[in-house]
């Protein structure tokens, strides 16, 4: 195995000056003109081009993952949200023609078949299929959706409630649905549930609004519908909208059943009858909250301890992001909600964002942010910042068999043996439980797009018919109609990222594959993860996993028997 250090260093620049900022257009223009329009007379000065735009890449992808970064940490200053604005309708219009005509240079080049390694056949590949998109009249409707796109995080960052007197942003509030007092827990469900609906209208329209211009775009490339149109963006190459179909029948048939036993298991352990929404995170009456850390640097450095215990290397670079501040963990009012790690192409260190706020749930979230982030160190010393884009499937392999791989280590934020054996049942029934969200969310993605025309209350019918599908019957949802009528509208993917989240099911399937494999040989495992994610993006889907010692499957074969392995590890813990 090669040694791997967190000892990350920015980029050298060998083609723009180390001061070089993006300020305007003008002083941008010159270096696409040049790339552009300097000749390629040899495999070598292909490969010197190929340098020059990958430096130039990184540059571009760096200052505007700073600048969304900048908002999403303080959704209320202008100055934050303007300079993102400015980037996605300045700069990003401006560059998409060229990115074009530089494409098409590369491929019609004579030398680019001289260019050896399986990294150039994925990457060649990829920027074909750009060329196959790209249309210019889909420019200005890119740079509004970019600019709209945001404008979720804004809404959804004003949100908070009043609880016991004192103000909480919907992230911290969600700790009191663990709370032994089932009133306050009931209390604080319905606020949070009113405070979304004052938004709903405004998340409705933007909703509306954005599907109309994502189905123009499709429609201008060649495309009956938006979702036929993504997963081409996308890369989907590996599998079909088929697949996804098998997927949500798949989790019927082999997940529901293990959901529906965790919800009637939870309904005996509490003595309640109905189980309603707002008891499903509850302990019995007597039990405290799990509570694994006060604060954002209590929670990195317990991160920090648990990962090196795993490989020294997993440990280092969480500390090196905390020595390099890029991490912002704590939930606070006029942050954006959710939760990503960014990778930062010339830093190499990513930065990692949530909203914290002393739950188990917050334990899972960091050391599946920490899963990208080792992903984002292990793929910088790539040749091409190209080479770094990896799939999606594969972004969220890393994270989630981290979720299940640190597992081992948790007793550094559980000391007590029974505070750990729930949070690692807590992690397998999540691990369980969130396949048929997936599967809801995915499937009514399909609807949408497949009827782009739809009215708001087509919409909420549709998926009111679907999220029932996925619904188990033994948690009592009577009289809460209308909140789960707009429950799609908490997550932030439908309106930032249209159709990344079938991802997370792929992934999930992969992770316990990876966890099976730790369990058999964690040595070889953990080797195995390194060099599927040092690969980055230079191999393909099947490729990537089969290096990680798993299989890409998706058949209703395969799902069973992994839900058969976690089932059974369900169970060891609750004997």
């Amino acid at each position: 195995m090669k040694t791997y250090t967190a000892a990350i260093q920015k980029l050298k620049r060998q083609y723009l000056p180390e001061d070089f900022a993006i300020t305007n257009w003008e002083a941008l223009e010159p270096w696409f003109k040049e790339l552009l329009e300097r000749p390629l007379d040899s495999k070598e000065t292909l490969e010197k081009w190929l340098a020059n735009l990958s430096e130039l890449e990184a540059v571009l992808s760096e200052d505007v993952c700073w600048r969304q970064i900048r908002m999403t940490r303080d959704t209320e200053n202008k100055a934050f949200e303007d300079a993102f604005t400015f980037y996605c309708t300045e700069i990003q219009p401006r560059i998409q023609p060229y990115a074009d005509k530089l494409n098409r240079k590369l491929v019609e080049s004579p030398f680019a078949v001289e260019l050896e390694g399986k990294e150039y056949f994925v990457y060649l590949r990829s920027v074909r299929k750009s060329i196959e998109l790209f249309r210019e009249e889909n420019i200005p409707l890119q740079s509004e959706l970019s600019v709209m796109q945001q404008q979720y995080g804004q809404i959804a960052g004003k949100m908070t409630v009043e609880v016991n007197g004192k103000e909480f942003t919907l992230q911290q509030a969600a700790k009191f649905l663990e709370n032994e007092d089932r009133n306050l827990r009931e209390e604080v469900y319905r606020k949070i549930n009113e405070r979304r609906l004052q938004d709903k209208d405004a998340l409705n329209d933007l909703y509306s609004k954005l599907i109309e211009k994502r189905h123009q775009v499709a429609l201008n490339a060649g495309f009956s519908n938006y979702r036929d149109y993504k997963f081409q963006e996308l890369g989907r190459f590996d599998y079909t909208k088929e697949d996804c179909f098998q997927f949500h029948e798949a989790v019927k048939k082999y997940v529901m059943p293990l959901v529906t036993e965790i919800y009637k298991r939870k309904k005996e352990k509490l003595q309640l009858d109905p189980l309603r929404p707002w008891d499903s995170e509850a302990e019995p009456a007597g039990t405290l909250p799990l509570h694994p850390f006060e604060t954002g640097e209590e929670l990195v450095n317990k991160s920090i301890s648990c990962f090196s215990k795993l490989r020294p290397f997993f440990g280092d670079c969480l500390n090196k992001m905390k020595e390099m501040g890029h991490l912002d963990l704590e939930s606070r009012k006029g942050k954006a909600p959710g939760g990503y790690n960014c990778p930062l192409a010339e830093s190499g260190a990513p930065f990692i964002f949530m909203n914290a706020a002393g739950q188990m749930h917050d334990v899972t979230t960091m050391v599946h942010e920490g899963g990208h982030a080792i992903h984002s160190f292990l793929a910088h010393d790539l040749k091409l910042s190209a080479f770094k884009e990896y799939p999606m499937e594969v972004a969220e392999l890393a994270s989630m068999s981290m979720e299940l791989f640190s597992m081992k280590n948790w007793e550094d934020f559980f000391e007590n043996p029974a505070d750990l054996k729930r949070a690692r049942e807590k992690q397998l029934e999540r691990v369980i439980t969130v396949f048929p969200w997936i599967a809801t969310i995915d499937k009514f993605q399909h609807w949408v797009y497949e009827h782009p025309q739809h009215t708001t209350e087509e919409r909420s019918e549709a998926w009111l018919s679907i999220l029932n599908e996925f619904s188990t019957g033994v948690i009592d949802v009577s009289g809460l109609e209308e909140y789960r009528k707009y429950s799609w509208q908490r997550q932030l993917h439908l309106y930032e990222v249209p159709f990344y989240y079938i991802e997370y099911g792929i992934a999930q399937l992969g992770a316990i594959g990876m966890w099976k494999q730790f369990h058999e040989k964690p040595e070889a495992a953990l080797d195995n993860y390194i060099t599927a994610l040092s690969l980055g993006g230079t191999r393909t889907l099947g490729e990537l996993y089969e290096a990680a010692g798993i299989r890409f499957d998706l058949s209703p074969e395969y799902i069973a028997a992994l839900m058969q392995f976690v089932e059974a590890e369900y169970r060891k813990i609750l004997a």
